[in-house]
């Protein structure tokens, strides 16, 4: 579904997924294990997404998964499962997850921001690939 990039400086991930909305699903998926260090996560609360898509698909990723970021930090929930619709207007998501819990997700690193260095979503013979470097 997804591997975890070293960095000098920074973590990131490569996900995978026979269509491009699996694969957003599996970066986010991605990105709340390197959070948590890959504690589980209940599907307690459900988080409806929406944002905007201009036909850059590597600006979408971005805005997805900093949204999620977003939404960690204010809210203090985690994410483990994901349903990502995406048309020629938007992304449409739902997130399911709960509240964060040290004492049950653990500690993984601490997310402050997507960035831009080495962003890339394409496609294969199998799917798509998507990959993306966290400031950390």
């Amino acid at each position: 579904m997804f591997r975890i990039i070293e960095h000098t400086a920074d973590v990131g991930i490569e996900a995978y997924g026979k269509t491009l909305e699996e694969a957003f699903e599996n970066a986010a998926k991605g990105m709340f294990s390197i959070m948590t260090g890959g504690g589980k996560i209940e599907s307690k609360v459900t988080k409806e997404i929406k944002i905007p898509f201009d036909m850059d698909i590597e600006q979408l990723l971005v805005d997805w998964l900093s949204e999620l970021v977003y939404i960690h930090d204010v809210e203090h929930l985690v994410f483990g499962e994901f349903d990502v619709e995406i048309n020629e207007k938007e992304l449409r998501a739902k997130a399911y997850g709960e509240e964060y819990d040290i004492s049950k997700h653990g500690y993984g690193m601490e997310i402050k921001a997507v960035t831009y260095h080495m962003l890339e979503v394409k496609k294969d013979k199998k799917g798509y690939v998507v990959r993306c470097l966290f400031d950390i």
